[in-house]
Parts: C-alpha cells; sequence; structure tokens
C-alpha cells in the first residue's frame, strides 16, 4: 500500500493505474475508520482491481461552532486498516495541498432545492464544502466507481445530483447502512459517547423502527409515520430531536405520502453529540435477487419461482444478447468499443411478459427479437459486448430502473450484492462441486454428448469456473452479507423453488 500526501503523488500513481487500464474503486473519508468504512473498503476492493482511499478532515464542511478541532485523527491506525483491506493507496492530504486554507477558495454550491430540508438548514454551508471537497478529491482521483454510505442520505444524494450536472468521473455507488449489535448506526462521533448516551442513542433507530412497521401495515401518509417515530423518541427525553422528515430519497422534496420510496431521517443531539440516521420505506413489490455459482440451478430456480408468484423474471442475459443484435444488424466491428457504447446509450431495449403465458419476450428498438437473440451470430458475440464496462453499467442502470417499483426475480453473479443490494429477499444458490459436475454430466448425457465426459474432468472445470468467477474484474461472484444460503445438494429444484416461495416476504407492498 502507498501512502501519499500530495496531489502530484496522487496524480503520478492514478496515471500509472490508468496506463494499465486498471478500474479504480475510491472511497473519500474523514478517517477515523469504522465498520461503516470497513464495508465500502470491501466492497470497492472487491468490484475493482486497484482500492483507492482518501483520508482528509475537511474544514469546509465545519461551521464555526462544530467539531472540527476535536475531530478524531489517527491516521496511522487507519492506514493500518486499509492496508489490511489490500488498499492499494491512500491520499491524506492536508489543508492547505487541498487549498481549503485560503478564504478566497472557489465553493460548489449544489442546487437549492437539495438544500432545503434535513441537515442543511441546521448546517449552512456545510454541503458546499461537502461538494466542494468531492468535487476536487472526484477530478483527482478518476475513479472507476466511488462509494458513499446511505447514513449520510443527504450527502450521497447531492453528491449524485453533483456527478450527473458536472459529468464528474466515476459511477457513484451507494451501500447500506452498517450497524452496531444493539441497532446503532456506525460514526466516527459514536466514540463522542458515554456509555449511558450509547444506550439513549438507540431511541432514533427505535424511532425508524416503529415508522417502518407502521408503514408495513400499510400506512402512507408522512404526518403518521412522521408521529410514530416522534411518538418513539419522546420516550427517551434525554434525546433532544432536531427534526423528522420524510423526503425524496433522490430529490429531497418533502413528501405529503411514500408513493413508491421515501427516505426518513432524524437528526437529534445526545448530550453534546449530534446524531443522525435514516431508513428508506419502499412501496413496492418484493425484489428476490438469487445468486451463486454456475450449475447451482439458478436459471431454472429462478424462472420457477417468478411463475409461481407472478413476478417478472428478469432476463439479464436477454438484455445482454439485445444488444449484441442490434451491434450485429448495425454490422460494428467488436472492437469498436466506441460505437458500441453509442449504440447501447441510443437503444431502447425492454423485457415484457405475456399476460397469458408468463414467457418473456425481449423487444429491442420496437422489434421481438426473442427468438433471435439465441442463434448462433448472436451467440458468438455476446461474450465480446457483454465484456464491456461501460455497457454493463449502462444495462446494470436499466435494471434498477426496472426494479424501482419491484416484482421481479433476477439471477446471476452480483445482482444481490452490487444490481439490486436493496433487494427484500436474496439467496445465495449453492451445490458442491461434485454434484455440479454430476448434474452436467446428466445434462450433456440427455443430449448425447456425454460419452467422452467424466466426472473428474467435469468437476476440475467446475472448480476453475469458480475460481475465475470469484475473481473477475466485472461481476464477480460474492455472497450479499444478508443473503439466506441454500446448499442444493440432494434437493430437486421444486424442492428449491418451495424454499424460496416461502421465503417471499408476505406483505406485498404494491397491493
Amino acid at each position: 500500500m502507498r501512502l501519499v500526501k500530495t496531489i502530484a503523488g496522487l496524480r503520478s500513481c492514478v496515471d500509472g493505474y490508468r496506463r494499465q487500464s486498471c478500474e479504480i474503486g475510491f472511497v473519500p473519508t474523514m478517517g477515523a475508520l469504522h465498520a461503516g468504512h470497513i464495508s465500502l473498503l470491501e466492497r470497492a476492493r472487491a468490484e475493482n482491481d486497484r482500492l483507492a482511499v482518501s483520508i482528509y478532515v475537511n474544514p469546509l464542511q465545519f461551521g464555526p461552532d462544530e467539531d472540527l478541532d476535536r475531530y478524531p485523527q489517527r491516521l496511522e491506525a487507519d492506514c493500518q486498516i486499509c492496508a489490511e483491506l489490500e488498499a492499494d493507496l491512500v491520499f491524506a492530504p492536508t489543508a492547505a495541498e487541498m487549498g481549503a486554507t485560503s478564504g478566497e477558495t472557489t465553493r460548489v454550491q449544489p442546487p437549492t432545492p437539495l438544500l432545503q430540508v434535513l441537515c442543511a438548514p441546521f448546517r449552512p454551508g456545510h454541503f458546499p464544502g461537502v461538494a466542494t471537497v468531492v468535487t476536487q478529491l472526484l477530478n483527482l482521483m478518476q475513479p472507476t466507481r466511488a462509494y458513499f454510505g446511505e447514513k449520510d442520505a443527504q450527502q450521497l444524494a447531492i453528491v449524485r445530483q453533483l456527478g450527473h450536472d458536472l459529468k464528474l468521473p466515476g459511477e457513484i455507488c451507494a451501500c447500506p447502512i452498517v450497524r452496531e449489535p444493539s441497532g446503532l448506526a456506525y460514526s466516527s462521533r459514536n466514540r463522542y459517547l458515554s456509555d449511558p448516551e450509547r444506550e439513549q442513542a438507540l431511541a432514533l433507530w427505535r424511532g425508524l423502527q416503529r415508522a417502518q412497521q407502521l408503514f408495513q401495515t400499510g400506512e402512507r401518509e408522512a404526518i403518521a409515520l412522521i408521529a410514530a417515530a416522534k411518538d418513539e423518541l419522546a420516550r427517551s427525553p434525554a434525546v433532544a430531536v432536531q427534526y423528522v422528515e420524510l423526503v425524496d430519497p433522490h430529490q429531497l422534496t418533502p413528501l405529503a405520502s411514500v408513493e413508491t420510496a421515501g427516505l426518513l431521517g432524524i437528526a437529534a443531539y445526545v448530550g453534546n453529540t449530534r446524531l443522525i440516521d435514516n431508513v428508506i420505506l419502499r412501496a413496492r413489490r418484493p425484489i428476490i435477487a438469487i445468486d451463486g455459482p454456475a450449475g447451482a440451478g439458478k436459471s431454472t430456480v429462478t424462472r420457477a419461482v417468478a411463475q409461481q408468484l407472478g413476478l417478472l423474471y428478469l432476463d439479464t442475459g436477454a438484455m445482454y444478447r439485445a444488444l449484441t443484435w442490434l451491434v450485429w444488424q448495425a454490422g460494428l466491428s467488436l472492437d469498436d468499443e466506441a460505437a458500441i457504447i453509442e449504440l447501447a446509450h441510443q437503444a431502447d431495449i425492454q423485457l415484457l411478459t405475456d399476460d397469458q403465458t408468463l414467457k418473456l419476450r425481449a423487444i429491442a428498438n420496437g422489434t421481438d427479437v426473442t427468438t433471435v437473440i439465441r442463434s448462433p451470430e448472436v451467440t458468438a458475440r455476446v461474450s465480446a459486448v457483454a465484456k464491456i464496462p461501460a455497457v454493463r453499467r449502462y444495462l446494470v442502470r436499466q435494471q434498477r430502473r426496472w426494479g424501482e417499483k419491484g416484482g421481479i426475480v433476477a439471477e446471476g453473479r452480483d445482482i444481490g450484492t452490487h444490481v439490486f443490494p436493496d433487494a427484500e429477499l436474496k439467496i445465495f444458490l449453492t451445490a458442491s462441486v461434485r454434484e455440479r459436475a454430476r448434474r452436467r454430466w446428466h445434462d450433456f448425457q440427455a443430449l448425447g454428448r456425454g460419452d467422452d465426459l467424466d466426472l473428474a474432468q467435469l468437476e476440475a472445470e467446475i472448480a476453475t469456473r469458480d475460481r475465475l468467477d470469484s475473481h473477475r474484474r466485472i461481476a464477480p461472484l460474492r455472497k450479499a452479507p444478508d443473503a439466506i444460503e441454500i446448499d442444493t445438494d440432494g434437493l430437486s429444484a421444486a424442492a428449491v423453488v418451495a424454499q424460496i416461495v416461502n421465503l417471499y416476504p408476505r406483505h406485498d407492498l404494491a397491493e
């Protein structure tokens, strides 16, 4: 791991990564790393060739009466954590190096509508300071992906908007809140709390849970949901509530009721420590994300689960095949990545389910391509198209848009970890190498092609595939921390489907 403290040193490292065509995962922090930060670093490490971390206490985002002078700083310990997580680069500049000591420093001003709610009215100047340093860091780091925690929900919304408006480099990746066993959201400021105050601080999480439970009974009105949270907070008089608000998670506009999703946020003082927490209330049918190694039966199981529950089977493979068909029809060279990326961003690819048969149809630019995308011409080209990182990022965004209303089942290697990290039900299907080899051998036998194969050969091939899938640059195979693992050894496909159907959340929020 390399520690650099100057912009010149950082640029030299980044230039080296770019010359090697490395994907850079970037985690900006203010140090005092805890389990929440570690979750960001672990995800960035898994999804990229290089992991870069910034440790910088940004003075521009602190008000005159805030805790800049006592904010915890422990660079040596933080670097040790980064090294243990196999970070490649830590950027730890001074305020002078970042140009934050001059009163003439240019500030980036977020859109005014994003500064009307939640923390912004209570912390004037904070988010322009955040926006300024994030813009600086993204421009300097040139990441492929940058990772931000959902606990700082207003910051996340502002950074997303900045990235879109200013065309900043890097996909903004949101990561779930990580909580202590008690439910308290991890924060660097938690170390300010005494033992009694830590107990009092749990009122924030209990308030959010109270509102969430009411939401799950069908309540959608903001007045009732906010009142439920406030009622729980009032049971802890030592907690000085600053706000409880319900807003749109992306636009941050106040909501009178939740139609698709609402961000319920709380800020409060416990002693002299200001804490924030939030929860997303989603009014959608649940999403089922099914991941697992090759040969575990994901496709068969996913189709059957979708049919039994009346959900859309989101065939991500069909999406890549539909785009590949368009590439083939346009006569584009598979080496012309720029042209393929341009075509992808102009394409209209849809997956539709026939109401009578529940069979999936793929539509590309208005043409039904359900059958032709399985042709040898498409099959021979799809891997070359799917391996282009920009193509994958674009199609993942489309998949997420389809997921906004829920009611889908999807399978792959990283559906639950990357595409739908907020899925209500995550399944990791697995089976022993021997069992998967046996299944493949039977498949070949059914096709009249198994005479030349033996189980030992198939086991070796599957073990190699597992290693490759787990270390892919794009979409590595990983089990989500909150996924339910189902070992399919000795189980029929019908038995696996029955398990998943029984796990499906019965509070169907669309009804």
